[in-house]
C-alpha cells in the first residue's frame, strides 16, 4: 500500500490535536503512540483509511468530542470517521466513570465491522506493549497511571482478549494476548 498526502495531512492534524498531551505517567509525546498505531494497522493489512483512522483514532475522545469527529468526517471522509467513532468510547466531558465506559466498549466491539476492528486491536496491542514494559520495570507501580486499580486493569485487557481472538484471531491477535500476559497476572 502507499500512502498518499491524506495520511499526511492526517498526521499533521493529529500532532496539531495532540500536540500538548503526553502519553500516561511519561514524557512521550502522544503523537508516538498514533504513529505506532498506525504502524501496527498498516503491517497487518489495514489500508490508508484504517492507517488514518489509527492516527486519529483518539482525537474526539481526547480533543473536542463529536465535533471532531465531524472535522474528521469532512477533511478525511466518511469512512475514516465511521472507524474514529467505533474506536471512541466517550463522546461527553468529563468521561463517564472508568469502569462504566470500559464495559460498555467490551460490550459493543464483538459487533464493530473488522476494518474498526483491526484499529482497535493495533491500539490495544500498543499499549499493552507499553504497559507490559513498563511493567517489567515498574511492577504494580506502572497502574498507578490509571484510573483504576490493577485488577480492572488486568480485567480489561483480558475481556479485550477474548473479544480480539473471537473475531481477529490471528498474527496481531497473539501479538496482543503475549503482551497482556506479561502483565496479567499479580505477583
Amino acid at each position: 500500500m502507499e500512502l498518499s498526502n491524506r495520511f499526511d495531512e492526517a498526521l499533521v492534524y493529529a500532532h496539531g490535536l495532540h500536540r500538548a498531551q503526553k502519553r500516561k505517567g511519561t514524557e512521550i509525546p502522544y503523537v508516538a503512540h498514533l504513529i505506532g498505531v498506525a504502524s501496527i494497522t498498516s503491517e497487518h493489512g489495514g489500508d490508508e483509511d484504517q492507517a488514518i483512522a489509527a492516527l486519529l483514532h483518539d482525537a474526539p475522545e481526547d480533543q473536542g468530542g463529536k465535533a471532531t469527529l465531524e472535522e474528521i468526517r469532512r477533511r478525511f471522509g466518511d469512512g475514516v470517521a465511521a472507524i474514529v467513532g467505533d474506536c471512541t468510547d466517550a463522546w461527553t466531558e468529563p468521561k463517564p466513570p472508568w469502569i462504566k465506559r470500559k464495559q460498555d466498549y467490551v460490550a459493543a466491539l464483538g459487533s464493530k465491522p473488522l476494518r474498526s476492528m483491526l484499529v482497535s486491536l493495533a491500539d490495544k496491542t500498543y499499549n499493552a506493549e507499553a504497559i507490559a514494559t513498563d511493567y517489567e520495570t515498574l511492577g504494580e507501580a506502572v497502574f498507578a497511571r490509571f484510573s483504576t486499580d490493577a485488577a480492572g486493569v488486568r480485567w480489561y485487557y483480558g475481556a479485550l482478549g477474548e473479544v480480539f481472538r473471537q473475531r481477529m484471531n490471528g498474527p496481531l491477535a497473539t501479538r496482543y494476548t503475549n503482551a497482556v500476559k506479561r502483565f496479567a497476572a499479580a505477583p
